[in-house]
């Protein structure tokens, strides 16, 4: 089992890893180890619930290709294990980003002496304002 969160959770069969040559630089050794970890999850196909489903499908992922199927490259680390390790958490943080929903912002007003006070100190400062006119004799 892949745990995502405490009420979300995956079952191995559901994630299809492999190994493959990273890209980039490193000498002799990247030619001929496999360390890069590439994870396919199908989402339409996998047992979240629905409105999980929908929620990852409407994300803005380019990871997310049209048929539904999320795809990870990790290769970030020369051991095939931490890049392995990356993988699931990245997958992990895209389900949870895409499954969070904010709460609703309740819009609130002042109250009633906060009014009054704010209205006092505009006279106050209005009188204070006045009283820096010219005086005429």
């Amino acid at each position: 089992m892949i745990f995502i969160n405490d009420s979300i959770s995956l079952a191995e069969h559901e994630v299809e890893i492999s190994a493959i040559r990273a890209q980039g630089t490193g000498g002799q050794n990247v030619n001929k180890v496999a360390s890069a970890i590439h994870l396919r999850f199908d989402i339409k196909a996998s047992s979240l619930s629905d409105s999980h489903k929908e929620y990852l499908l409407a994300s803005n992922d380019s990871r997310i290709n049209k048929e539904g199927i999320l795809i990870i490259k990790a290769q970030q680390f020369r051991s095939q294990e931490q890049n392995k390790i990356d993988a699931l958490a990245r997958l992990q943080h895209v389900i949870i980003a895409a499954t969070y929903i904010s709460k609703i912002r309740k819009p609130s007003k002042p109250s009633k002496s906060a009014r009054r006070k704010r209205m006092e100190q505009k006279n106050q400062r209005s009188i204070t304002k006045a009283l820096r006119t010219r005086v005429d004799f």
